[in-house]
């Protein structure tokens, strides 16, 4: 059984519209309980966000395996939707993660209130595991719809005429994905540790060979790893003791090769043990499969690279076993080199609140231009003028843009002509152009909430952990506005 808020306040308990929050406060709780405090208190902006939510449900595998929704209305209580919203925008409005959310649900006295527990449910609190669980049910699609609601909100919150013209700034940045710095050899040692991991945990309850000593097999493999790294910082500049060392280097990385060989084998005889004699299926081999394909492919690499001398084409390269979504990216940032984790788009407006975004996956800037603006005039229909920068041009973007909004401002690389210097010259164009980099501020504010490294795993919880960050930081957004007026009455007063 599940409900989006129980709609009976118990004794002891204080009503969300009533619960105290301190506007003096410097600190982000606040703000974003004073926005989840709005949501709840006008009444259009609850029915249409609780409508929403109640299409939170977990789902489950039925009998011929197809994934189909619990009822609502059926077996044990379940976690609020209303509080799943709660907690996850705080644990992305704090950038923390979830023992800490954990801690602030259980302890914190106005996140309690907020969650809609009273004086007597001091006995109510909420498992790591559960939170975990609940916070996965939102769907990006579930957040872009709580977003849209959130910002017509906010406009109203601020008088702002809905037939005024929304002008937006659009951006990329790189969301950085959890993983260390990849090399060809790390990647092998990763591999091969995850196949020892997985049979030495099936050699506990079905006894195959050779996986006794499985420790201490790991630990040798590491010693071959460990010497090359050592290996590869030698700044001897003797030609004699360079010739040397790069001979050792070689035999250590065809000492490496073996042993991963060796033990590449020792995982699929095991695997025809395991199938044979325990009658074990393909998908109960999925993951060790994987990652045999991972070994094989890092040790073929890694013989073409360093054996054979040969350039590694970028295209064939994995940057993670774990977060395969994982991208190397060159923005030509001073300082920053490379990063690693994949691009995410926003469009921002001129009153802050962040209007749509994109998980770039495989995708460049002039790809996703005109599809912004699309998605962004979808849920916004007076939005007719954006900002661009030059990473986004293109001949076609230029022409659609033009057709779609009223007012372009899209620099062109390279030499301009003299029609395009006219425009890009206009007074108009000129001063639309220098407010652009306005959005780089509310790139710096996700980044401060959340969106400097994604904690989740896999494309799927990246796509919904970058979702719920917009979603929290408009929350808030809508708090500051509302602790902004509260002071501001505060002074008149």
């Amino acid at each position: 059984m599940r409900n989006v808020l129980s709609p009976q306040i118990r004794i002891g308990q204080v009503d969300i519209a009533d619960i105290k929050i301190d506007f003096a406060s410097r600190d982000d709780i606040p703000t974003i309980l004073l926005g989840l405090q709005h949501i709840y208190t006008v009444p259009s902006l609850r029915k249409q966000v609780f409508d929403i939510l109640e299409e939170v449900i977990p789902s489950k595998l039925d009998a011929n395996g197809e994934l189909k929704k619990v009822s609502a209305n059926k077996g044990r209580r379940g976690m609020e939707q209303w509080a799943i919203l709660v907690l996850g925008c705080l644990r992305v409005g704090l950038n923390t993660d979830h023992d800490r959310i954990q801690e602030l649900a259980n302890q914190h006295r106005t996140i309690r209130e907020m969650l809609g527990f009273g004086y007597f449910d001091n006995d109510v609190i909420y498992g790591l595991q559960t939170i975990k669980d609940n916070l996965k049910l939102f769907t990006p699609m579930i957040m872009e719809r709580i977003n849209v609601a959130v910002i017509n909100a906010g406009y109203r919150l601020l008088n702002k005429d809905f037939n005024a013209a929304i002008f937006g700034r659009c951006d990329s940045f790189v969301l950085e994905t959890h993983v260390h710095f990849p090399t060809d050899i790390s990647l092998l040692y990763d591999a091969v540790r995850t196949l020892f991991s997985q049979c030495a945990k099936w050699n506990n309850n079905y006894p195959i060979p050779e996986w006794r000593q499985h420790r201490y097999n790991l630990a040798q493999f590491k010693k071959l790893y460990r010497k090359i790294q050592k290996l590869r910082h030698s700044t001897s500049k003797d030609e004699t003791k360079k010739q040397a060392r790069a001979e050792e280097i070689a035999q250590a990385y065809l000492n490496y090769l073996v042993m991963a060989e060796s033990y590449l084998e020792r995982v699929q005889r095991s695997r025809v043990i395991l199938k044979t004699e325990y009658k074990f299926t393909d998908n109960h081999f999925a993951k060790l499969d994987e990652f045999i394909a991972h070994t094989q492919r890092q040790i073929e690499q890694i013989h073409r690279r360093a054996l054979e001398d040969e350039k590694i084409p970028h295209n064939e390269k994995v940057f993670s076993l774990f977060q395969p979504h994982t991208e190397w990216i060159k923005k030509g940032k001073a300082g920053v080199p490379v990063e690693l984790g994949v691009r995410v788009c926003i469009m921002e407006d001129s009153d802050g609140f962040v209007l749509n975004h994109r998980v770039m996956s495989q995708e460049t800037d002039d790809k996703i231009a005109v599809l912004m603006v699309e998605v962004a005039q979808k849920n916004f229909p007076k939005f007719n003028g954006c900002s661009f920068d030059k990473g986004f041009h293109s001949p076609a973007n230029q022409e659609r843009l033009a057709e779609l909004l009223d007012h372009v401002v899209l620099p062109k690389k390279g030499k301009l002509s003299k029609v395009e210097k006219e425009r890009e010259y206009a007074p108009e164009f000129m001063a639309k152009k220098r407010k652009h980099s306005a959005v780089e501020s509310a790139i710096n504010a996700l980044e401060v909430h959340g969106l400097d490294t994604c904690p989740d795993n896999g494309i799927e919880g990246f796509e919904r952990y970058v979702a719920m960050a917009v979603l929290s930081r408009n929350i808030q957004k809508i708090g500051a506005i509302k602790r902004d007026i509260a002071r501001k009455l505060k002074r008149a007063a």
